[in-house]
């Protein structure tokens, strides 16, 4: 008997066309899927919980053996709409920066960023009591994910997180990879990524059935903002990445 591949996803919006098409092929038969969080999805893979997950790309420095196991990604070339500083003051001006209990990768982007193409003189909050407020005018907050949808329009200042990365690197972003810790047979990860390419051809049909919101364009999210190939660009923005949180 075969034993299921382990694996673990996010469960926010921006995956559900992956898990929309593992659920409509047969892959679904072959494996066991657990949603959750990012900080989980990266826990559980460095734990030996599950064999693939699809984790925050900071979350793979702490892997001893890891492998990048398909084609595709949770990226972004330029804003993502879902990844966020929310700021009372401009950026140069953060002195209090208080991180996303739920995120790895975007609160080491936030790091990057302010220090490396903002230059802000800024330290880090994690877990502030009520990290996503703040009336300290020199405070702001990172947030991601389905929490930040219709957000923007409260906040004077806000900063999307890919589209700085971009303009900082001239480089696309990936937030999350399908990451394996152990290898996997290649017959599996073939089917695997035909699953997924699946999910991504029919996202209309997926968009049917999510609940519409007035404040948020899930429409132009799933079918613009997220970018969901795993290009060479990206692999390389990865790479630049892991060198700029090593020298944090």
């Amino acid at each position: 008997m075969n034993t299921k591949i382990r694996i673990s996803a996010v469960s926010y919006t921006n995956t559900k066309p992956f898990l929309y098409g593992i659920q409509h092929s047969d892959i679904i038969n072959r494996i066991d899927l657990s949603l959750d969080m990012p900080s989980d999805c990266a826990q559980k893979l460095i734990d030996d919980k599950v064999d693939i997950g699809l984790i925050p790309v900071a979350a793979i420095l702490s892997l001893p053996q890891w492998e990048i196991v398909s084609d595709y990604c949770i990226g972004a070339s330029g804003p993502v709409n879902s990844v966020f500083i929310f700021s009372n003051c401009e950026v140069k001006d953060i002195k209090t920066l208080q991180l996303d209990p739920e995120s790895r990768s975007s609160n080491n982007l936030a790091m990057v960023l302010l220090k490396n193409y903002w230059r802000a003189d800024h330290q880090m909050i994690k877990n502030a009591p009520d990290y996503a407020s703040s009336n300290d005018p020199y405070t702001a907050f990172v947030q991601i994910g389905d929490r930040t949808f219709g957000k923007k329009q409260h906040y004077k200042y806000v900063y999307d997180l890919a589209e700085e990365w971009q303009k900082f690197t001239g480089l696309p972003f990936v937030f999350a990879a399908w990451v394996a810790n152990k290898p996997i047979p290649a017959d599996f990860m073939d089917g695997f990524n035909k699953a997924l390419k699946s999910g991504l051809d029919h996202r209309t049909e997926l968009l049917k059935e999510l609940p519409q919101r007035a404040d948020f364009d899930l429409d132009d999210y799933l079918m613009h903002k997220l970018d969901f190939d795993l290009t060479e660009d990206k692999k390389k923005a990865l790479h630049l990445f892991h060198d700029y949180i090593k020298a944090l």
